[in-house]
């Protein structure tokens, strides 16, 4: 029987041992998508409790509170931070199997030098113990002790990126922190918060943006800010994906009758979509730039908590649309006239991933190394059994060796072990495949395969040039 999160955690084989401990659990991060706040970054915020920087943001917390008969007034409402934390304990105990269990575990072990296993009896002294140690804790000390070496935080085309700009010019933090270009609100012409959006976006530009030509122009002046401050990568939130041809007049039209305040059918949405996600891959190839495609969520399924509580508060779940030929269509598009950006690939729903994977290397050009990128599993996907499957499908249809690996998805900073985490699950993944004779035990030859998996290939995919 093995030890609870013992030394050997998640590593079955003498194989998957020695890659982790030789190779893997040496290197660096490269967090090239997060959700952390560029402001706290800056100005090194100290967090008053656990309570705060464990659950004041996390959805995938809030989610189990809910399941287990918890008051939403212990969730994210005005209850006391310590009596937030206590409800929080007491659901953990029923958390079997559930990823956030080991999650907690590790950084309480990781952070606070804690090792008590968290319960309703040690929930009080767990609780004194992290606040104790938290006085010494910030957020950069926090981000520095994760061995982290860059992240890219994800931004608004309007946003002004003070906090990126303040954060590069001080010579005390070798961190990179670069802002990540998200244009979603642009995206949903469909929905009440697009034309306040584009208001705002004028008035950053500085002319009114009355075409959709405008428009585009407006978002190419924004993306070369966004570049001049250090951006690499943007992001795109797709809860499905749409697309349908269209012409320049079209477009155009659509365009106008949104700006009237009407609202556009679902076809000249999907039009109106995929010329814009076009326009911008355009402009994301011109500045050498990754663009991150996250598609499959519905969104906000409670309308009466959204209603009271707002987006991003634990009411997404998978979506089950299909999309393959319209992703396809908006790839080969882009490809025809040799302007497809280097590209990541996630999809929530893991019935897509052999349909993305396989997708992937129709788009390989020869020149850059796994150019497009099946993404690693996400959100909900991100457990064990999300990330044996997406590692499983990329051996079978791709390169595992060119894979970008892991990335936080995360508001919190204590999330990095999540690293810890999906590296223990690479190494078994691999190390299985020399214990069973399937590819020679050349521990050191992959053992460089694992380093490049977990930092290496991150960090060359997300430089320029």
């Amino acid at each position: 029987m093995k030890e609870f999160l013992g030394k050997d955690f998640l590593l079955d084989s003498e194989a998957a041992k020695e890659l982790y401990f030789g190779y893997a659990e040496k290197m660096p991060i490269y967090d090239f998508h997060c959700h952390l706040n560029p402001k706290e970054i800056y100005e090194d915020k100290q967090y008053r409790s656990l309570t705060e920087i464990w659950l004041g943001g996390d959805h995938y917390k809030w989610r189990l509170l809910r399941e287990f008969g918890i008051d939403e007034k212990y969730v994210t409402g005005d209850g006391t931070d310590e009596e937030k934390f206590m409800a929080y304990a007491k659901t953990m105990e029923y958390s079997i199997g559930n990823p956030i269990y080991a999650w907690t575990h590790l950084e309480l072990r990781r952070f606070f030098g804690i090792y008590d296993v968290l319960s309703e009896k040690t929930a009080e002294k767990i609780y004194a113990e992290a606040n104790e140690k938290l006085k010494t804790l910030t957020a950069r000390k926090l981000i520095k002790m994760s061995g982290v070496t860059g992240l890219c935080t994800t931004d608004d085309p309007v946003d002004n990126l003070e906090y990126h700009i303040l954060i590069a010019e001080d010579e005390t933090f070798d961190v990179k922190v670069r802002p990540s270009f998200r244009p979603d609100k642009g995206m949903k012409i469909e929905k009440d918060t697009f034309l306040p959006w584009l208001a705002e976006l004028s008035k950053v530009v500085g002319y009114e943006i009355d075409s959709f030509a405008k428009l585009v122009k407006a978002l190419d002046e924004r993306a070369h800010f966004f570049d001049k401050v250090g951006c690499v990568c943007s992001d795109h939130g797709l809860d499905t994906f749409e697309y349908l041809p269209a012409t320049e007049a079209e477009v155009e039209a659509i365009f106008a009758k949104a700006i009237k305040g009407e609202t556009p059918t679902a076809d000249e949405t999907e039009k109106y979509k995929g010329a814009l996600l076009i326009a911008l891959g355009r402009i994301y190839h011109e500045l050498g730039w990754v663009q991150q495609y996250h598609v499959g969520a519905i969104r906000n399924n409670s309308r009466r908590m959204f209603e009271k509580l707002g987006p991003d508060a634990g009411y997404d779940s998978i979506n089950d649309g299909a999309y393959a030929w319209k992703l396809s269509a908006v790839l080969s598009a882009l490809d025809y006239t040799d302007e497809l950006p280097k590209t990541v690939l996630y999809c929530l729903n893991p019935n897509n991933n052999e349909m993305l994977a396989s997708m992937m290397n129709c788009f390989q050009d020869g020149k850059i190394r796994g150019k497009i990128q099946f993404g690693s599993g996400w959100w909900f996907n991100d457990q064990k059994d999300g990330m044996q499957k997406q590692m499983e499908t990329l051996m079978q249809v791709g390169l595992i060796s060119q894979f970008v690996g892991m990335l936080t998805d995360s508001r919190s900073f204590l999330s990095y072990t999540r690293h810890e985490y999906f590296r223990g699950i690479l190494c078994s993944k691999i190390g299985a495949l020399l214990e069973n004779g399937e590819y020679p035990y050349d521990i050191e030859f992959v053992g460089k395969m694992i380093e490049d998996i977990c930092y290496n290939n991150a960090v060359r995919y997300f430089s320029k040039g």
